[in-house]
């Protein structure tokens, strides 16, 4: 990347517009400074429901409080400098299709979106605008109507996915940066993803199938039986898709690491599950089986979480308290 490319300054007013007022959209919305944020309603949604601004209550990691409006972006006279993007992974191009044409080409667009599949459809279905993507271990959930938790603090990686992105990185970073939390730039963004997709791929689809925390599936029989399989079966699609090459053992210390750092957790698919929301399972394991089934290899741990997970996903009983599934079960 050039010095040019390096300074290259973002465009519009300064504006962040963020579509997807879910639980990270507001937490970014919460941190950045006001007036400089404004989320952007879906086309043929609720989000706006009339109001003019959505407000709630953000409990940062620190402890502290504090009540946020932030104004819903329902003209085109002011366009954003940069456009967050944190709908659900299903969600993504779709809510852009409607989005885009209203947006300047130069606008850079930030994909936030868990797994790997829906930010490549993304830069290939707008592969001369500038797209990047950022992966994040900041943790954010909304246990009740109005209020938004910071849960975890981590940091966010952010990285071009087209070559039209790559001059705005250290902009959209420098932009980002200024809520506080931690930013960096990524040179190899695909790979970061693969890194956090790793872990989830052996965590998230346990813990909706088995309707516990992070931390339990290390003592269920159902995890145990299936996890060396799983990592062996991530370790040669990860070789065959050109990553940084990774043992089964190396990737089983990282998901266990995980797993036990954030033990008491309840991970965004097994919350999905119980609200009766879809699950990214598609774009976790499922990436993972299809990406294999590409390559000629055999998934089926993959392929069976993901199928699983999917099933439950059809019965909303099954996620209920009492209804759970039993570690044993096959």
């Amino acid at each position: 990347m050039s010095g040019r490319e390096e300074n290259q300054q973002l465009p519009g007013t300064g504006l962040i517009a963020i579509l997807g007022a879910g639980s990270l959209g507001r937490l970014w919305a919460g941190y950045l400074s006001a007036g400089k944020v404004a989320f952007v309603p879906r086309h043929g949604s609720a989000d706006v429901s009339g109001a003019d601004s959505l407000s709630y209550r953000l409990q940062r990691f620190d402890g502290s409080a504090a009540s946020v409006s932030i104004p819903w972006l329902t003209s085109s006279s002011e366009q954003p400098s940069v456009l967050l993007v944190t709908t659900k992974a299903g969600d993504t191009l779709g809510a852009l299709e409607s989005r885009l044409p209203e947006l300047p080409c130069d606008t850079p667009i930030v994909l936030f979106q868990n797994g790997m599949g829906s930010q490549q459809a993304v830069a290939e279905r707008w592969p001369r605008r500038p797209i990047l993507a950022a992966s994040t271990t900041e943790g954010a959930n909304r246990p009740q109507q109005g209020q938004t938790v910071h849960a975890g603090r981590g940091e966010t990686r952010v990285g071009a996915l087209t070559d039209r992105a790559r001059p705005f990185v250290k902009p959209v970073v420098q932009a980002l940066a200024a809520s506080g939390l931690k930013v960096h730039a990524e040179p190899d963004i695909r790979q970061r993803l693969w890194d956090k997709l790793i872990v989830n791929a052996g965590i998230n689809a346990f813990t909706a199938i088995l309707n516990c925390r992070n931390g339990d599936i290390l003592n269920s029989r159902f995890y145990l039986e299936r996890i060396d399989d799983l990592c062996a079966e991530i370790a040669a699609v990860l070789e065959a898709e050109g990553g940084r090459p990774l043992t089964p053992a190396m990737i089983r210390e990282r998901i266990e690491t995980v797993a036990q750092s954030t033990a008491n957790n309840t991970s965004s698919m097994l919350s999905d599950r119980q609200k009766g929301r879809t699950t990214e399972i598609d774009f976790i394991n499922g990436y993972v089986a299809r990406r294999g089934q590409a390559h000629g290899i055999e998934v089926p741990v993959n392929q069976m979480l993901t199928e699983r997970v999917q099933q439950l996903s059809a019965d909303p009983e099954a996620g209920r308290p009492g209804n759970q599934n039993k570690p044993g079960a096959s």
